[in-house]
């Protein structure tokens, strides 16, 4: 496996696929990494020679990627939380923030089922 970016990118597959593994580059960005190194799109990671890979690395280098990345992603939504904003509410209360309903679905954000009793009717 090829390391690029502290990630281990896979060998048999093609250049442009193999780069999405890294965190923060998508197909476009990968295509346009690609470019810039003048690497070809379908030429397999394992055929890549080492001043390619150089050419690569340093083209990937000018992105924002990995943990760089997240840790902004998640100062993001730390701000978000912190001026108490409806989406800094929402992050909080662990549910969706962008209009979904919350009757029947959202089960990934709200988590398993929590079942709440009912109480009886007291008849006199």
């Amino acid at each position: 496996m090829a390391r690029i970016a502290g990630v281990d990118i896979p060998k048999q597959k093609r250049g442009v696929v193999s780069l999405t593994y890294i965190y923060g580059i998508g197909r476009s960005r990968a295509k346009e990494i690609l470019e810039t190194a003048k690497v070809d799109e379908s030429t397999k990671v394992q055929d890549w020679t080492d001043d390619e890979i150089g050419a690569i690395r340093d083209a990937v280098g000018q992105f924002k990627i990995e943990g760089e990345l997240r840790s902004e992603t998640q100062l993001n939504i730390k701000r978000l939380m912190d001026i108490g904003c409806y989406r800094g509410i929402r992050h909080r209360a662990g549910l969706p923030l962008r209009g979904q309903r919350t009757k029947n679905n959202s089960r990934t954000r709200k988590g398993k089922r929590k079942t709440v009793a009912n109480k009886k009717k007291v008849t006199k």
